[in-house]
């Protein structure tokens, strides 16, 4: 190995980790007016998406473990965001849906995806580059979600 592949300039987990970090940092006053947090955002575009879904779906779309969400989902509930509901067909089954103050914050937050995909916009992420940007994390993501399982 040579020097060079030890410079935290050459490591695209430093890039990535930097990048993340960053764009939650521009969510922060964006959710924060609603009192939210980035990761509670996150589940919000799940359930916004389709509503009354398992945790285990919820974990699974997110990339998280479900002891990772499931305080996550707590807290929301006690915010009365959403409500946890034993499921029908399979009791040991939590099915997670939005109440109307869930659902009223999609239109309260609307303006966020706009705001911080402009925030994002520079002179190699445009409009036009994002499908094949996303594409390529998409990539990463399923070769690193790959070597997990």
């Amino acid at each position: 190995m040579t020097q060079e592949a030890f410079k935290l300039d050459n490591q695209l987990c430093f890039r990535l980790y930097t990048a993340s970090r960053l764009l939650t940092q521009a969510y922060h006053p964006l959710l924060s007016e609603q009192g939210l947090t980035y990761p509670q955002y996150l589940v919000l575009l799940v359930l916004w998406e389709k509503d009354a879904q398992p945790v285990n779906d919820i974990a699974k779309r997110l990339h998280l473990e479900t002891n990772t969400v499931t305080p996550l989902l707590q807290r929301m509930e006690q915010e009365g965001i959403l409500v946890r509901k034993k499921g029908e067909k399979d009791a040991r089954q939590m099915i997670v849906s939005l109440t109307e103050k869930g659902k009223k914050l999609k239109k309260k937050l609307s303006d966020v995806p706009a705001t911080v995909g402009s925030a994002v916009l520079c002179e190699s992420v445009t409009p036009e580059t994002t499908p094949d940007l996303f594409r390529m994390l998409d990539d990463i993501i399923g070769k690193l979600s790959a070597t997990k399982e």
